[in-house]
């Protein structure tokens, strides 16, 4: 028997906001996403979910930029992950990331965000390094 955090059974609660992504073609994407901006959230993040919209995600908030790890461990649906910079701009992407996997999945470089969608919408929607996302959470002033 294996013992999952006591989180598993509990539902989390994230506030949601509307997100855009303006792609260097031109289009502007939209979506609405769930904040994780907490290390309990953070940690949660779409962990268990059976189900999720297609204009659905969560937008992880880190705070301030730096080198992000991640991983699938407990996560039931595949994953696209853009990992962003603090001025919104993506970065990186790892697209089909495969649930249950404990592979590290790794920013390759500082980030402040990261934006998870369901696996296939970056290649159906053609979004790319150098894209940008913007939402509340990527717009509120530094504190």
């Amino acid at each position: 028997m294996v013992a999952l955090p006591a989180f598993a059974d509990e539902e989390m609660r994230f506030d949601k906001e509307p997100l855009l992504i303006q792609t260097a073609a031109g289009k502007v994407l939209h979506f609405t996403v769930e904040i994780a901006s907490t290390p309990d959230q953070r940690a949660r993040g779409l962990m268990f979910r059976k189900v999720m919209a297609d204009d659905a995600g969560m937008i992880f908030d880190f705070d301030q930029p730096r080198r992000v790890t991640m991983w699938m461990e407990n996560t039931i649906l595949p994953l696209d992950m853009l990992f962003a910079d603090d001025t919104g701009t993506i970065r990186h992407i790892k697209e089909k990331a495969v649930p249950y996997s404990r592979d590290i999945i790794d920013s390759m470089a500082p980030v402040k965000y990261v934006v998870e969608l369901n696996a296939g919408i970056v290649a159906k929607l053609g979004i790319k390094p150098g894209d940008r996302i913007v939402s509340a959470t990527t717009t509120k002033k530094a504190k």
